[in-house]
């Protein structure tokens, strides 16, 4: 009788069952045991014969071979790649042998095949490179089924993720000894060893006593963190070409519409639960208690690109650029062909991932190149274009024109009457105006708040719960009474949404329901009190115009920012590009810039998840480097004997039309 059979374990995939002397047979890697095939002592076609031949049967095998357990969602190529070049160096290793030869009969009876050494630490191995190999392919299906992302990034991934495990190291010889090795030399002096528990003892322990399926189990998964699947998932898009940032990443991880937090549901679906030689729960293995930041998801793709010798390109400007415009709601068709001349010009390399995790990320100066951009097309240089619209009567929200107080009057009169020049202050197409875009960006600046869909109605928020905070949670009995009742309040929750109807006072604010009407008598002889400077909540004075009271209000939250007011610009002499430079105060640097400015920068900094310090860094980073190439690109031309001096040259240079920088010291 044979002693094994040629099939594949359900578990690891192993192909060889063992014969045991129970009947059953085991995996001869994992020693999983095969349910659904074992030996009888009776020939099926014997069966139904007479009593008098019933006795006299033949034993053979009769085998029920089950179906895969990957048959829904079956293992993709490049992972029966890398397992067939691991069985591959184990049969050639099994093959060179000791030179002995055999030294028992192949059919010789045993029992269960007792879990050794080697069994565990492959096991551990290869089922946690497994699951994170499957966490890959569940995002990598997620962005192109709910995303849109490219089919093509289907192959790229592959390639990838090949190429990496390979660099890692884990599949070497040496590996599990080196793990054992490296957790007994961390302690030094004399310890006592760790005891032994008594479900524990069939298990390898290093010489401390510690459980050697915890120290594989740690060494793999600190040299393949479960965040890396969300770094390979990020490092394909972007080899694809995709506008999709590291933020997107992010807050499709955490939303759970990319499968991460609750992703060991469906590797478990895929894998079959934990075996003896790798007793860790599947929750336990492939459950992140966090992600990795945003800062640190660029970099460390970069980095895998290192390891594995991939060259990257930079990232799609025009398509990143694209989607900033349309959500800050600005001129696609004006800006972003301008935009696009000025990178092509500059190329500056901070727009290539970098493996330096405190650099400022790609998207930082992706949106410095559209303030850049949108400066030079609609000069906004310090001329005051937004404290001028808030001179303009603003009607009231019951339709009719305001009054117009004494001090609003004088404002009006002393910006009409104003030392700038006007002719500064025109846009190099005269079509284009700065007021428009400065007026919207300030009032739609609250709403640029990116917020999460599960955050907005109590169902989407229960249903998050459900899938990704207690995924994998359930009863251990059915209670349907507890079921009845969580049906019904669900369905009594639903009838009153159904049935509100917002009412007049519902549309009240808590404020006006208790707010008592005014004695202006009293108004004329109390008092007035300094208002507070904050942002949303400004006391009133009865005396203190609209404009006066929105430019405080600026103020403040330029304060709040570490940014300083300048008034406006007041006998300009240089029309160039004004460049604005920081000084370092009492222990900080000093942020000055003008409120036009700071409407750009700010909004531009909030799309970006950014703080606004770090996005006006990265503006006069840019601006430094496009100084610099002008004035290189400048000398050169001189340098060359065939450059002629012209005077139209000349005159563009001092139109106001070009980049040369009027630098604002403070």
């Amino acid at each position: 009788m044979a002693n094994g059979l040629a099939l594949e374990c359900q578990m690891c995939g192993y192909v060889g069952m063992e014969d045991g002397s129970d009947g059953y047979y085991y995996c001869q890697r994992c020693g999983a045991q095969a349910d659904e095939i074992r030996d009888t002592a009776v020939d099926n076609e014997e069966m139904f014969l007479n009593n008098e031949n019933a006795g006299a049967t033949i034993q053979r095998r009769t085998v029920v071979k089950s179906e895969p357990v990957t048959q829904s969602q079956p293992l993709s190529q490049f992972w029966e790649t890398l397992r067939t070049q691991v069985d591959d160096d184990d049969d050639d290793d099994a093959e060179a042998g000791d030179g002995v030869g055999p030294t028992e009969p192949a059919d010789f009876a045993t029992g269960p095949r007792t879990l050794g050494y080697e069994d565990y630490y492959s096991e551990i191995r290869m089922r946690y490179v497994m699951g994170v190999q499957i966490m890959i392919e569940l995002q990598i299906k997620a962005l192109v089924e709910e995303f849109n992302v490219c089919p093509v990034i289907v192959g790229i991934i592959e390639s990838i993720w090949l190429r990496f495990v390979a660099s890692t190291k884990l599949f070497s010889d040496d590996w599990a000894d080196d793990a054992i090795n490296e957790s007994e030399s961390q302690v030094q002096g004399e310890t006592e060893g760790v005891r032994v528990r008594s479900e524990h003892k069939s298990e390898p322990h290093n010489l401390l006593g510690k459980r050697s399926v915890m120290i594989w189990y740690k060494s793999v998964s600190n040299t393949i963190p479960l965040y890396y699947s969300l770094v390979i998932s990020f490092l394909a898009c972007h080899l694809t070409r995709e506008p999709i940032l590291s933020t997107d990443i992010i807050k499709w991880t955490l939303e759970g519409k990319l499968p991460y937090f609750a992703a060991f549901v469906e590797i478990e679906k895929i894998i079959g639960p934990p075996t003896n030689a790798c007793p860790l729960s599947s929750s336990r293995m492939f459950r992140p208690l966090q992600t990795v930041s945003v800062q640190k998801l660029e970099s460390l793709a970069a980095s895998i690109a290192q390891q594995i010798g991939l060259e990257l390109p930079p990232v799609n400007f025009y398509g990143i650029a694209l989607r900033y415009l349309k959500q800050l709601s600005l001129p696609v068709d004006t800006i972003l062909p301008h935009a696009c001349r000025i990178y092509e010009w500059s190329m500056p390399s901070e727009l290539w991932l970098s493996a330096n995790e405190f650099r400022l990320p790609t998207r930082a100066f992706i949106l410095s190149i559209l303030i850049v951009s949108i400066r030079i097309l609609y000069n906004i240089h310090g001329f005051g274009k937004w404290e001028t619209s808030l001179s303009c009567a603003v009607k009231r929200e019951d339709g009719k024109m305001p009054k117009v107080n004494n001090a609003d009057k004088l404002a009006q009169q002393s910006s009409s009457q104003s030392d700038v020049d006007d002719s500064a202050a025109e846009p190099c197409n005269k079509d284009l105006d700065a007021t428009e875009i400065l007026v919207l960006l300030h009032s739609k600046y609250n709403e640029l708040i990116d917020t999460s869909d599960h955050g907005k109605d109590l169902e989407k928020y229960l249903a998050y719960c459900k899938d990704v905070v207690f995924a994998g949670v359930e009863l251990s009995f059915e209670d349907q009474e507890e079921d009845k009742i969580i049906e019904d309040l669900w369905n009594f929750y639903q009838k009153k949404e159904d049935d509100h109807k917002p009412s007049e006072l519902d549309l009240l604010t808590p404020s006006s329901l208790h707010k008592r009407p005014r004695d202006h008598s009293q108004s004329k002889t109390t008092k007035t009190k300094k208002p507070k400077d904050e942002n949303d909540h400004v006391t009133l004075d009865p005396k203190e115009s609209h404009k006066d009271r929105e430019i405080r209000r600026m103020k403040s939250n330029m304060e709040e920012n570490k940014f300083c007011y300048i008034s406006p610009r007041r006998r300009v002499k240089r029309h160039d590009y004004l460049h604005y430079t920081r000084k370092k105060g009492t222990g900080a640097y000093v942020y000055a810039a003008h409120a036009d400015y700071y409407i750009i920068l700010r909004s531009c900094a909030r799309v970006a998840q950014l703080d606004v310090r770090s996005m006006h860094a990265a503006v006069l980073s840019f601006e430094r480097r496009l100084d610099w190439l002008e004035k290189n690109i400048k000398h050169s031309l001189k340098q060359m004997p065939c450059y002629e001096g012209c005077q139209i040259c000349d005159d563009d240079n001092n139109d106001g039309n070009s980049m040369n920088f009027d630098k604002l010291n403070l």
